[in-house]
Order: structure tokens, then C-alpha cells, then sequence
């Protein structure tokens, strides 16, 4: 099985902080962004990643390299600036990640999520079903949430909502049907929700997506202080 970190976006909100290097590798708590992913993935059993490049990607390439340090490897997707989005970017790599059911995390998001649940998810991922979808309690940046979830199944009604968190399990042919280039994933997710291929679950740990200066500064404090605890 393998893990995608998507790491290509320029994180617009996190300005200045992100003017010279990527969004994922913005230090939390002494360590880059990004390998708190490296780690608990590795931890949970996930040997081989890729990540895609865009936004000063050679900082990310020179900063971990081949993966070695957390005795896994990493391949790297190459995007150019500007990035293909998220859908454009996984859609671009499928020839690296193989064609089972793949794990996609969010670069710019903490979570304390227990990653090998993730990996069980992927391994079990019902034939039937295109994606799995990890989402959380609506944070205060989204209030009205993204997407319905009834018995393990989500939707799109408009009715109360929960957050996407970056955490999910997708399948190659999630992608059926798409050409080369720049697209989100939310209308693919939607389209899927609809022809009731999308599963999903809540998680209601520590998580955070770290979109803005402040928060960051929110996790350091909250992370700082479970350290003093």
C-alpha cells in the first residue's frame, strides 16, 4: 500500500510565512509539517509514499529526501508551478501509487488521528465503493461543513454537515473519466456521494488545519501544552 502527501499548493492564507518555502514544511513544534505524516504513516506500516512538487518542491526534495531516515521511500511527483490542484495532482501521480487503494493526506493538516485505522481502511475498502473520506467537527473556519454522513455513508444533502479533514483512502479508479490538468477534487467527491460510492467516518481527536499564521500559532500553544501536562 502507499500513502500520497499532497505538498504542492503555495498556502496564499499563510503568507509571509510560506513567500519563500512550501506550506508542509512550516515547523510545528520544532519539526517540519510534513513529517509528523513521514513518521505516523511509517509507524502504521506504510513504507512506500509520493509527494507532488510545486511551490518550492526542491526545499521539500532537500529536506527529505529519500525517506531513508524514517526507513521508507519516497517518489516524487513533479508539478511545476502552478500546481495542479489537488485532483489534477493526485490524477498526475497515479503511475507512481500503483492500482489498489492508495491513502491521500493533506500536507497542511495535524491530526492525531490513529493512522493505522487509515491503512485498515484501505486494505478493506469495499469494492463497491470509489473513496473513504476521514471528516471532523465543523472548526470555526467552516461552519456550515462540507459533506452529510449517515451510518458510514456521505452525502451531500443540506442538512448538518461535517469538515473534510485532508485524511482519505481513494481507489485509480476514483479518476475514471479525468484528462490531465487542473481540478479540485470536490466535484469528483461529489459526484461520487451521489452514486453512493463514498464512505466515511468522524474523528473528533486533536486535529487541525493549519491554513493561516494563527493558527499555527493555536497548535504550537495547544501542543506546547500538553507537553507541560
Amino acid at each position: 500500500m502507499k500513502a500520497m502527501i499532497l505538498a504542492a499548493g503555495k498556502g496564499e492564507r499563510m503568507r509571509p510565512l510560506t513567500d519563500g518555502r512550501p506550506k508542509p514544511m512550516l515547523p510545528v513544534a520544532g519539526k517540519p509539517l510534513i513529517e509528523y505524516h513521514l513518521e505516523r504513516l511509517a509507524a502504521a506500516g506504510i513504507r512506500e509514499f509520493v509527494i507532488n512538487l510545486g511551490w518550492h518542491g526542491n526545499q521539500i526534495r532537500d529536506g527529505l529526501g529519500d525517506g531513508a531516515r524514517w526507513g521508507v521511500g519516497i517518489a516524487y511527483s513533479e508539478e511545476g508551478w502552478p500546481a495542479l490542484e489537488s485532483g489534477g495532482g493526485i490524477f498526475h501521480a497515479l503511475p507512481l501509487l500503483g492500482g489498489q487503494p492508495f491513502i491521500v493526506v493533506n500536507g497542511d493538516v495535524y491530526a492525531d488521528y490513529p493512522w493505522s485505522r487509515l491503512v485498515e481502511r484501505a486494505r478493506a475498502l469495499p469494492r463497491a465503493d470509489l473513496a473513504h473520506l476521514v471528516l471532523v467537527p465543523n472548526p470555526a473556519h467552516n461552519p456550515r461543513g462540507d459533506f452529510v454522513l449517515e451510518r458510514g455513508r456521505i452525502g451531500n444533502a443540506d442538512q448538518p454537515r461535517l469538515t473534510f479533514s485532508g485524511l482519505s483512502v481513494h481507489r485509480p479508479e476514483f479518476f475514471a473519466g479525468c484528462a490531465p490538468g487542473h481540478f479540485p477534487l470536490l466535484p469528483l467527491w461529489r459526484r461520487a456521494a451521489d452514486a453512493g460510492q463514498l464512505s466515511g467516518e468522524v474523528y473528533e481527536g486533536r486535529w487541525s488545519d493549519v491554513g493561516t499564521p494563527q493558527r499555527l500559532a493555536d497548535l504550537e500553544g495547544a501542543l506546547a501544552a500538553t507537553r507541560r501536562a
